[in-house]
């Protein structure tokens, strides 16, 4: 039989750690009590010869040993939940801080390197001055000046930099020797850079010196080359390439060395590519094909540079100065931005100019766009992520609450007794706070350090304050819901169940005002998206997340789970009368049963809608971005593959279609022609001279048929019905007949009501617009015109798109190899696989994905803690009515039934309330800067949130079958107990 000192779950109450003095201390003092009995000690029975008593055990450690498993399970659920509150921000600085990084390392040398240039100073300073400015010694000096004045945070890569003179204009090679594709010369870029022997390698000969001073009149310098350079222009050591100068003879350049760049793609070379390999460039003529001519570098030695004053080429002083991103955070975005700017058109340039290069100094670089197209898609990215945070952190701290409530509960007895014995409030608020603090705050720090070393390159603070967020919630759960229940005397055995339960005015308040916040943030996210207030995007800062737009799923979520919890005795009340009728008592039974819940389940509700909601919702965002970057893959190709022609020849070989028809995995071919830049005249206008569209020509049922797969314009064949004739009339063109034709918004726009001519090369007819559609798939992104083909004069296709769900894009590009080296392939797959995440998109999606992960988690812990805290009443029920004849199956019925109204409201309602969020939401949400970057080549209008089935409903299904599985477990695990050991005598429960 049990004690009166044992709380009603069996463990000791304050007496059994040493009676009353294991909370009042050895003075036997209650907590917070009145002092009547402070400062006279008691002798306790056992003392002898006036000895004081022992001292007994301290009120913490003896909480923590009489219950070490729920000390353990708190511990656990904050090393958690401390672990995901700080991993959240050091994973966005993380991964905004890389995207930073990848951009910059990503653009091209041109684009990113700060290049200082200053033209070589005039006749009108003396010769050997300007000759002194141009050697490699000032040179490097000067590049020191810069590198050391660059202001915070832009720092020099210097082993990507290069500075020297070059001559900014072409010099043309006079030798008849060098190479010449059109019997044009060469034109060289003469370039005294520095550091040659650091970044290449010397396959033949030496590197070039100037072991005698150059000067303006010197007439002949050394040089090198790259293999590249030789290989195509035919220099080999020794040669001379011989320059124009100006009012003298010729200078010579001899050549001493063939180099190979050991890091192409360093900014060293790839800033101006001539440098490492010549090109052939066409010369801008009416010529068709334009004649080409070869553009390649000479690398001077530094000291030789004066030389190039000599030359025709307006020799020009530079500094390249390749931005160094191994220390740059995405905290530095706009300081970074900031000084770019002040560099091109600033302080820092006046400085520059009047300190370090001169006065006609210029700095370009594309650097601050950079960091300004940075800026925006995380001004994109931060407020749908912020969308997930919010939630989980709102489904984790209902959880601590609710574990914070388990524990009150099961110790509510403990605590009036307490209360009873005049344990002041205070005293016992303080009491459980030190007693939940030892645990929580060494779990919080675990949390944090597990968060710090899994998430390294981070800011620390804002993880140290999320990760205390998280401890103080934890701490405070438990005393605060004790004090709060024990502020005024309870009655024995009143009942406080969500039939009888009645709502306080100040409920009602408090749920409408957050009805009145849910309201207000659905309607600001659909009027402005999730971003930030005007103005404010792209700041770097908080201001690019409006937290209250952010916060409407969680939000729309908490009313839905007031709404049902006020609703919810609704059906029990319905249902209950009924089930009385009936022969079986189970059914009444759960109905009664689950009538008398707890009016704190609004709690476990919440949670689970909660996560219900951001799972719904962060499963959208996921599916809605893989749609966007299948529907642009589409969009790329217009079919599951695309067959044209890459060279001159305006038609495919005969046979083509039908060979790519038999290829592995092919289920339909279309042929259609293509011809782009086709005259379309306004009013007015002429149509040799007007702008050129792209018009196509289709069988029209294969091509409805395409179009309807495909999702790009879906139309009716009959749209395009033929005229007849075949664009032949009297043996000759028919000019005057009228074509329907499907056009682009704009196309229509200039074609207008009446017919408009069409001069092309497959003929010349009448167009009216029949159809509208902004996309299609023979040209989708352009202007377009679609014709019949039926009724053009010339109709040989110039492009297959082909359809196959199992496509082989190996045997379909053997298949067309075979017909001509002037035909390309191009497969939807492989367009899809060029969509890859930037650091920033795979960040968020990550965050995305564990946003889910966790609200699953979470919504099953909180589901658990429901079930948890009523279990010892459900297992003593069923062993009280097991001795009145109730069978081990009608037992799993009753504890099964019993769960199912609650959880069935929070898996329906979860559900719907997710559909709903996603619904609302939608119109503030797009997704295309999550889907695709900023320099991808596809564009799409928009990618809408959508609601994606399989987030709503497989959460759902798992706190069905959870709740379920913890029923049949609680009524196999009363099976095992004796119904002795649940009804003792005595017992209250």
């Amino acid at each position: 039989m049990r004690t009166p000192s044992q709380d009603p779950n069996g463990n000791g109450g304050p007496e059994t750690a040493g009676g009353p003095e294991t909370v009042g201390g050895p003075e036997s003092r209650t907590p917070g009590g009145d002092g009547a009995t402070r400062g006279r000690p008691r002798r306790s029975a056992g003392s002898r010869g006036g000895r004081p008593a022992r001292a007994v055990a301290p009120w913490v450690r003896t909480r923590l040993r009489t219950a070490p498993g729920a000390a353990v399970a708190m511990a656990v659920l904050v090393v958690l939940t401390a672990y995901l509150a700080a991993a959240f921000p050091r994973s966005v600085d993380a991964y905004e801080t890389h995207g930073l990084r990848h951009d910059i390392r990503s653009a091209t040398a041109v684009e990113r390197v700060l290049e200082v240039s200053s033209p070589a100073f005039g006749p009108g300073v003396p010769r050997a001055d300007r000759e002194e400015t141009l050697r490699g010694a000032w040179v490097a000096r000067t590049q020191r000046k810069i590198v050391r004045g660059l202001p915070a945070p832009v720092r020099a890569d210097e082993g990507s930099s290069a500075y020297g003179v070059r001559t900014s204009e072409p010099i043309e090679g006079t030798d008849p020797w060098l190479a010449a594709p059109d019997n044009l010369p060469p034109m060289f870029t003469l370039a005294a850079q520095a550091a040659l022997d650091s970044h290449s390698t010397l396959r033949e000969g030496r590197l070039p010196r100037a072991d005698a001073p150059v000067t303006e009149s010197t007439e002949e310098v050394e040089a090198a080359v790259t293999a590249a350079t030789a290989k195509s222009l035919h220099i080999e050591v020794g040669s001379v390439v011989h320059v124009p100068a100006a009012g003298r003879d010729e200078i010579g350049v001899r050549i001493t060395g063939i180099v190979v760049p050991r890091d192409p793609d360093n900014s060293y070379w790839s800033f101006e590519p001539t440098l490492r390999s010549p090109a052939l460039v066409a010369l801008p003529t009416d010529d068709r094909p334009q004649p080409r001519y070869w553009r390649a570098a000479l690398l001077l030695p530094p000291d030789a540079a004066p030389v190039l004053l000599a030359t025709t080429g307006e020799p020009q002083l530079y500094w390249r100065i390749a931005p160094d991103t191994d220390a740059l955070t995405a905290r530095d975005a706009p300081a970074l931005a900031s000084r770019v700017a002040s560099m091109k058109n600033g302080p820092e340039l006046t400085e520059l100019r009047t300190n370090v290069v001169g006065p006609v100094a210029v700095v370009a670089t594309r650097l601050d766009d950079i960091v300004a197209g940075h800026r925006s898609m995380r001004a994109a990215i931060s407020p749908v992520v912020a969308v997930a945070a919010l939630g989980i952190g709102a489904v984790a701290a209902v959880v601590l609450v609710m574990a914070g409530g388990l524990i009150a509960a099961r110790r509510q007895a403990e605590l009036g007794l307490l209360r009873s014995r005049g344990g002041s409030l205070t005293g016992i608020g303080g009491r459980l706070l030190a007693e939940t603090a030892v645990v929580v705050l060494p779990a919080a720090a675990v949390g944090l350090w597990l968060a710090v070393l899994t998430v390294p390159e981070a800011r620390l603070l804002p993880a140290v304050a999320a990760a205390g967020a998280a401890a103080l919630l934890a701490c405070a759960a438990l005393p605060v819901r004790a004090v709060v229940r024990h502020r005024r005397p309870l009655p024995h055995g009143g009942r406080e169940d969500l039939v009888r339960t009645r709502p306080s005015r100040r409920r009602t308040i408090a749920e409408l005002t957050l009805l009145a916040l849910a309201i207000g943030a659905v309607v600001a996210l659909r009027r402005r998206g999730t971003g930030g207030a005007s103005g404010s995007a792209g700041t770097g800062g908080v201001g690019d997340v409006d937290y209250l737009v952010s916060s409407a799923p969680v939000l729309v979520g908490l009313i839905a789970a007031l709404v049902l919890v006020r609703l919810y005795p609704l059906p029990l009340r319905l249902a209950g009368r009924p089930a009385g009728r009936l022969r079986g008592a189970v059914g009444f039974l759960s109905l009664a049963r689950a009538g008398r819940a707890s009016s704190s389940g609004a709690l476990p509700l919440l949670a689970l809608l909660v996560a219900l909601t951001t799972a719904a919702f962060g499963g959208s965002v996921l599916a809605g971005i893989e749609s966007a970057r299948e529907r642009a893959a589409v969009l790329a190709t217009g079919a599951d593959a695309r067959v044209s022609v890459a060279g001159t020849s305006p038609a495919l070989p005969d046979g083509l279609a039908a060979a790519v028809g038999k290829s592995a995995g092919v289920d339909e071919v279309t042929a259609v022609r293509v011809e782009y830049g086709v005259p379309l005249a306004s009013d007015g206008e002429d149509p040799r001279t007007a702008r050129g569209v792209t018009m196509i020509g289709v069988e029209p049922r294969a091509y409805a048929r395409l179009a309807r797969q495909t999702g790009l314009g879906e139309f009716s064949a009959d749209a395009l019905k033929s005229v007849g004739g075949g664009g032949v009339r009297d043996g000759g063109p028919d000019r005057n007949r009228v074509l329907p034709a499907i056009a682009s918004p704009a196309v229509a726009e200039r074609l207008g009501d009446q017919p408009r001519d069409i001069l092309s090369e497959a003929g010349e007819f009448k167009v009216r617009v029949a159809e509208i559609h902004r996309n299609t798939p023979a040209a989708p992104g352009t202007d377009y015109l679609l014709v019949n083909a039926a009724d053009l004069t010339q109709r040989a296709p110039t492009t297959l798109l082909v359809g196959g769900a199992e496509l082989d894009g190996a045997a379909l590009r053997r298949t067309v190899a075979g017909f001509g080296d002037d035909l390309s392939v191009k497969l939807r797959t492989e367009e899809r696989s060029t969509f890859v995440n930037t650091p920033m998109q795979e960040g968020a999606e990550r965050i995305y994905a564990a946003a889910i992960a966790a609200g699953a988690g979470y919504a099953l812990l909180a589901l658990l803690l429901s079930l948890s805290q009523t279990a010892p009443e459900r297992v003593t029920l069923l062993a009280r009515l097991r001795t009145m004849g109730l069978t081990t199956r009608q037992g799993r019925q009753l504890l099964g039934l019993e769960v199912l109204p609650q959880a069935l409201l929070a898996a329906v309602g979860g559900a719907l309330v997710g559909w709903a969020t996603v619904v609302l939401l939608a119109p503030g949400v797009d997704l295309v800067r999550l889907a695709l970057n900023a320099t991808s080549d596809v564009t799409l209008d928009g990618a809408p949130l959508q609601a994606d089935p399989w987030s709503l409903v497989l959460p759902a299904v798992g706190v069905l079958a959870l709740a379920g599985a913890v029923s049949v477990v609680q009524a196999w695990w009363a099976g095992r107990q004796g119904s002795i050991n649940e009804l003792r005598a005595g017992d209250s429960r």
